[in-house]
């Protein structure tokens, strides 16, 4: 009898520590939205500027996305159209400027059209996100050192509180006065870099350990 009583008891307290932390959880994500930036086909084999680890990336934000949507928490998609000349990818009207099936926005969520890399220029992100109350942003998608970096800075410059899903980015290899600098080191590189002096700009976790609440 004594056991079965333990037993009871043990689960009891395992139940209340799960909802507890689930509550908490929930408590820690009022006023955040998700930013989905630029997962568009382009980027995947195939596509006219393919990056490195993209469908792993995509993956990721999937996962974020689901959490999001199960949660009902606010969602933007965030879509690069090429207006300048010379555009090699995300040209208007092509299969590659779509938004890939990974993360295909439903009807309900916001898709946010942009020109430039930093997602507030010249569109309505802020007011958008001001009115949803919204303080706190999860940040997603490609590029990690183009239009992600200079998101995130600029989200922080309004104020927002940014979280950066590093697996859920990724980039492709660069060149510097003729050297190649891999894809992995210049994803390291900038996610450090926008988690400079204790998270200045960005604390970037995994989506993993997001998902735990961690």
């Amino acid at each position: 009898m004594k056991d079965t009583f333990k037993s009871i008891l043990t689960l009891c307290l395992i139940l209340i520590s799960f909802v507890s932390m689930n509550a908490q959880q929930k408590r820690k994500m009022e006023n955040t939205a998700l930013l989905i930036i630029d997962v568009q086909n382009d980027y995947f084999p195939g596509g006219k500027m393919t990056l490195e680890g993209a469908e792993k990336a995509a993956k990721n934000t999937q996962d974020i996305l689901k959490y999001f949507r199960e949660n009902n928490l606010p969602v933007v998609h965030i879509m690069h159209i090429a207006t300048d000349d010379g555009a090699a990818f995300f040209i208007p009207d092509t299969h590659g400027v779509e938004i890939s099936s990974w993360v295909a926005p439903k009807s309900d969520e916001k898709v946010l059209v942009k020109h430039f890399p930093n997602s507030f220029r010249e569109t309505d992100l802020l007011q958008f996100l001001q009115a949803k109350k919204i303080k706190n942003l999860v940040i997603t998608g490609m590029m990690t050192d183009v239009c992600v970096e200079s998101t995130t800075r600029a989200a922080f410059d309004f104020g927002f509180t940014n979280t950066v899903i590093g697996d859920a980015t990724a980039t492709r290899d660069r060149e510097l006065n003729g050297q190649v600098i891999k894809a992995a080191e210049v994803q390291r590189s900038f996610l450090a870099g926008i988690s400079t002096l204790g998270n200045l700009y960005a604390r970037i976790v995994s989506t993993d350990d997001f998902l735990h609440g961690k």
